[in-house]
């Protein structure tokens, strides 16, 4: 059975990236919008910080909160303080502005998911289009992060999948909607599902992607051998990240491939959004 290590793969284009970077005549620059502390959150936030350090990309990452009425940031090079809104959602769509109209900043993200969550859709829609490296937007000008690397990831790997059944867990904004779009574009053989659908018809699927965040959805009785799975899907539960995919499952030496606890889709999610910024 293969892992479908994402940390490898992301080794190689981190080191693509950075000799690019040093060529550049100026660094590039991105900016973190987030109005939550969530473990989560905070994991692939940090993260993100991390390597762009590695290769060179100035993160400048913009918390906002109604209680502290103040929004704390963190840059590689300097640090900022700066008052907000009355609301989330209101001081979200100030400093998306703020960064929109700024030309020393590349790209815009906001971490997902925001407090109000109604909001998500207007707030991605308002980041203009060449800084959308998310590619969340309606007119972004990059695909989704996480759909590339998921695509990077069964790649590299050789996992074929053209006549293959497809099917996709979760419907969501960052994974499941752009995927779906992604593979019925290229023509694949796919379904979307989501958390409260009938899982056990995953029985009949070649690979199977999943991203709901609710730890342990996807149990042994859904997968048949030889499937594909990627558990794209990750929740915070008693201070464990946690993945959609049971753990029994994990020791199954029955399956074609699986992506690891951690280090799978998340490590390519962040190249592919530098490499967006680049």
């Amino acid at each position: 059975m293969k892992i479908l290590d994402g940390r490898e793969l992301a080794g190689f284009v981190k080191e693509r990236q950075a000799h690019q970077v040093a060529a550049l005549s100026k660094k590039p620059k991105l900016v973190i919008l987030r109005d939550s502390n969530n473990p989560v959150i905070m994991k692939y936030v940090n993260l993100k910080i991390k390597y762009g350090e590695d290769i060179g990309v100035i993160v400048e990452d913009i918390f906002v909160s109604n209680s502290s009425r103040k929004s704390e940031t963190w840059q590689s090079e300097e640090g900022s303080v700066r008052p907000v809104a009355t609301s989330t959602s209101d001081a979200l769509r100030e400093e998306i502005i703020r960064a929109n109209n700024n030309p020393s900043i590349n790209g815009i993200i906001i971490q997902l998911p925001i407090t109000e969550k109604e909001k998500t859709d207007e707030l991605c829609n308002l980041i203009a289009p060449e800084k959308d490296v998310d590619g969340l937007g309606e007119h972004a000008k990059f695909d989704s992060a996480t759909a590339t690397a998921i695509n990077w990831l069964l790649a590299g790997y050789d996992i074929n999948l053209k006549d293959k059944k497809i099917a996709i867990v979760g419907r969501g904004k960052l994974v499941g909607a752009p995927l779906y779009k992604m593979f019925t574009n290229s023509n694949y053989d796919v379904e979307l599902f989501h958390k409260g659908s009938d899982l056990t018809k995953l029985k009949h699927y070649d690979i199977i992607i999943t991203a709901t965040g609710v730890p342990g959805l996807i149990s042994n009785d859904f997968i048949s051998p030889g499937a594909v799975i990627v558990d794209a899907g990750t929740a915070s539960e008693n201070g464990r990240l946690k993945g959609d995919v049971a753990d029994d499952v994990r020791t199954r030496t029955d399956l074609t491939a699986i992506t690891p606890t951690t280090g799978g889709v998340g490590p390519l999610t962040i190249a592919a959004l530098f490499e967006h910024v680049i």
